[in-house]
């Protein structure tokens, strides 16, 4: 047997006893973080995880899918302990890719629904963003709309200049690339195509398509749900609201922030005790909380008002399936939505 075998084998051996040995970490631990979310989104929890447990950590940023990309690019060298990501769609790559240590059980059983975990065991939901339609009631009035039932319905003519979106936002990429999964190539970049024919507006993120909404530069966007409170937060009176889409339609796609460990890392114990602290109460309230997303354990609720999640008919999709990320980028510049 080979020396990097050898230490491969062990390494993995470890985490499979993780949930009967207690992991006790040392002082000078440092754990490397490989992060997809942004540093305003999970800087603060990780550095409460550094001043709760003693264990100081380097975190490399970056965008989800450039972070993925750069961890399959290091391979057996990468440096990276965990992995934080947008969408599971990168998480789902990674597995594939034979990147990623499965995890303990205890450690899955905490996230409410197996629908937010690796089906394999791989990696698992920390954070909730259902994508939704934000809309501005008095705008629908003034031109006569109804809310849409499919996500589908918004290339019809009445909604001409009346819907923004993101082309570029990561989260919208991983709604498209659902589409494909579950509509095929030629449905989806047919999509793609009737939006930009009925002068759908382009925005460089959320936020901007939720203030052109409040503003009535457009009656509705397409956004994730946790948007709209940041708005919400500071003044409760703004005219715009969310809009599940019914009938397990792709525009009510759930989607998760996730995290993983890698298999190049040295200190399995250390990394499961940061994965393990993202799925404690302090950690599920701060995302609740903080950044309005839902929390994934039983013992949190929503500190806003939203549907449970179980109330959304999400479209049935397996999250890891979500990973060809770049095909999606190439086909929404091919479409011309970049223009």
């Amino acid at each position: 047997m080979s020396m990097q075998r050898f230490v491969r084998l062990s390494v993995i051996t470890a985490l499979l006893i993780l949930t009967a040995l207690p992991a006790v970490a040392q002082a000078d631990d440092v754990l490397t973080v490989y992060s997809g979310r942004n540093e305003s989104l999970i800087g603060p929890i990780l550095a409460q995880f550094t001043e709760d447990s003693g264990i100081a950590i380097e975190v490399l940023y970056g965008g989800t899918s450039a972070v993925a990309n750069q961890i399959l690019t290091e391979g057996e060298n990468s440096p990276a302990d965990v992995f934080i990501a947008q969408d599971g769609g990168a998480l789902g790559a990674l597995a594939a890719a034979d990147m990623l240590h499965k995890l303990p059980s205890a450690t899955l059983e905490r996230v409410i629904d197996r629908a937010f975990v690796s089906p394999d065991g791989f990696w698992a939901g920390l954070s909730g963003r259902a994508r939704v339609l934000v809309y501005n009631p008095e705008s629908l009035e003034a031109l006569g709309l109804e809310l849409p039932e499919s996500i589908l319905d918004l290339t019809d003519e009445r909604w001409r200049g009346q819907v923004g979106w993101a082309p570029t936002n990561a989260s919208f990429v991983a709604n498209v690339t659902a589409m494909r999964v579950l509509l095929g190539e030629e449905e989806t970049a047919e999509w793609l195509a009737g939006m930009i024919a009925n002068s759908v507006q382009a925005y460089p993120k959320n936020t901007p398509i939720v203030q052109a909404v409040i503003d009535g530069e457009v009656a509705v966007g397409l956004v994730n749900h946790y948007y709209l409170f940041r708005f919400l937060a500071e003044d409760p009176n703004i005219s715009a609201t969310l809009h599940f889409f019914p009938g397990g339609d792709l525009g009510s796609l759930i989607n998760v922030a996730g995290t993983a460990i890698l298999n190049t890392t040295d200190q399995p114990f250390v990394a499961l005790e940061l994965v393990n602290y993202l799925l404690s109460d302090t950690a599920q309230e701060y995302f609740a909380q903080t950044t309005y997303e839902y929390p994934l354990v039983a013992t949190v609720e929503p500190s806003v008002a939203l549907p449970a999640l179980a109330d959304i008919e999400a479209p049935d999709i397996d999250l890891s399936d979500l990973d060809d990320l770049q095909g999606t980028l190439e086909m929404i510049e091919e479409s011309g939505a970049l223009d």
